[in-house]
């Protein structure tokens, strides 16, 4: 049979775009063989009896505290027992160490970890560079999914942790481990065990190319949560979104930095992405950006110089290209400054990437502070989305972003004209100035220059 990596739909045929999801080239061939027992030890408990909504009992899910605050925010307030999470990012990314940290770090818990593609001896090697110990957290290196779970009833776990479940494979199939009939299989098993025993399970995945999860798309409907742990391994800063959560909000984002001992995590990031150097610069804008429902600060860098060859370079780090040209179209038409000859060169301080509509008026002033090279004075932030026309349009959540850097020690903030709507400013400290143009932004920020 084939099988389409995308979404899992068979067909008896090859065929280059998938009848059921539309990808192209994604049918592979894996054999099928006859139907065989299952030889997981899993028992039902009875059946369920239907109920009227009125008849049900809401109650709030008892949910297990993990030790890092990031954690419990995107996965809603901690770990809900009986439920199945999946996390996801590149090779390399800490996606081990940040679940490995958590768990030496939980005392009162018998833990079971079953790695598929690290040895004992490595595991143990990460947990000394991270400084921990446990006496509660048992090790297993295992593929095979019926020995993991006899392993399952020698320990009675209260957390399982499998890394990753692209490596695990079942008896009942023929087909290689990280297969998607595999993977589906093997997810299925998984979560029919956390449900029956209240054992939430933790499933550590591989990502493909394009960034997105390996595997069938069917198993990211099987789990209750998506976590996705993304970042540049050159910077030293993780973001952990959450991708799909039934027990909380997708909004949440957690930040990490990597450091020797492991993961840190960053409270105020801020204070991490804002330099605080005294010489002003220019080329240099602050701007208020939204990572979920999470205000912070981030530096936009820009460099503008004449073009050394025939063609001008545009080179953007961390930020959409394509919205970035868009914006130097805007400058030229709206606003009058010819950038059509030169280089432009923009960069996103941390390493962190962002696409936030509401930089585009920070990336538009940096931009113009380079080419006319005038330093924005210190003290200025500013957000704000610039349309075609030139006009600065309202940003969603104003209050978080007004709050976050008054608590920063900004002291002046350039927001949209008619965004303060229902807003209380009376006893705000930062000095708001509201622009409703791309021209009235820059003389209001070079006027004392």
């Amino acid at each position: 049979m084939w099988f389409c990596t995308a979404c899992g739909a068979d067909s008896p045929k090859w065929a280059g775009k998938c009848p059921a999801c539309g990808a192209w080239n994604t049918m592979v061939e894996e054999k099928v063989g006859p139907a065989t027992p299952s030889a997981v030890p899993l028992s039902a408990k009875g059946r369920a009896t239907p109920r009227t909504v009125n008849d049900i009992e809401t109650v709030d899910e008892p949910r297990i505290h993990m030790p890092s605050e990031e954690l419990n925010r995107v996965l809603g307030g901690g770990l809900v027992k009986g439920s199945i999470v999946l996390l996801g990012g590149e090779p390399g990314i800490g996606k081990s160490t940040l679940v490995l940290q958590n768990l030496l770090s939980i005392r009162n818990r018998r833990i079971l970890y079953v790695s598929g593609e690290e040895s004992a001896t490595q595991l143990k090697l990460r947990a000394d560079r991270i400084g921990r110990g446990s006496d509660n957290v048992y090790i297993v290196c295992e593929t095979s999914l019926e020995n993991i779970f006899r392993h399952i009833e020698e320990v009675e776990p209260e957390i399982l942790v499998v890394d990753s479940i692209q490596t695990i494979a079942t008896e009942t199939l023929d087909s290689s481990a990280g297969s998607v009939g595999q993977v589906r299989e093997c997810a299925a098993y998984l979560l029919k065990f956390a449900k029956e025993s209240g054992v939430p399970v933790l499933l550590i995945g591989h990502i493909n190319k394009e960034g997105a999860l390996a595997g069938p798309k069917v198993l990211e409907h099987i789990v209750d949560a998506v976590l996705q742990f993304e970042g540049d391994r050159q910077y030293m800063y993780r973001l952990l979104r959450a991708i799909k959560n039934r027990f909380g909000n997708t909004s949440e984002t957690g930040i990490y930095e990597m450091v020797q001992r492991g993961l840190r995590e960053v409270t105020n990031p801020s204070e991490m992405l804002v330099s605080h150097s005294g010489e002003e610069l220019s080329g240099v804008a602050v701007g208020v950006t939204l990572e979920g429902i999470r205000p912070f600060l981030i530096e936009i860098q820009a460099l503008v110089s004449s073009a050394a060859y025939g063609t001008p370079q545009r080179s953007v780090t961390g930020f959409d290209s394509k919205r970035v040209n868009m914006l130097l179209a805007v400058l030229e038409k709206r606003v009058g400054f010819k950038l059509g000859a030169k280089d432009v060169f923009l960069n996103i301080a941390g390493g962190i990437k962002v696409n936030d509509p509401a930089l585009d008026l920070a990336v538009i002033a940096a931009i113009l502070s380079s080419n006319v090279d005038m330093a924005i004075p210190r003290g200025w932030c500013m957000a704000g989305e610039v349309g075609l026309t030139g006009e600065i349009r309202p940003v969603t959540r104003i209050e978080q972003r007004v709050n976050e850097a008054q608590k920063l020690g900004m002291t002046d903030m350039l927001i949209p004209e008619g965004n303060l709507k229902g807003f209380d400013t009376s006893k705000l400290t930062i000095r708001l100035h509201e622009v409703a143009k791309v021209s009235d932004a820059f003389r209001t920020l070079f006027a004392e220059v």
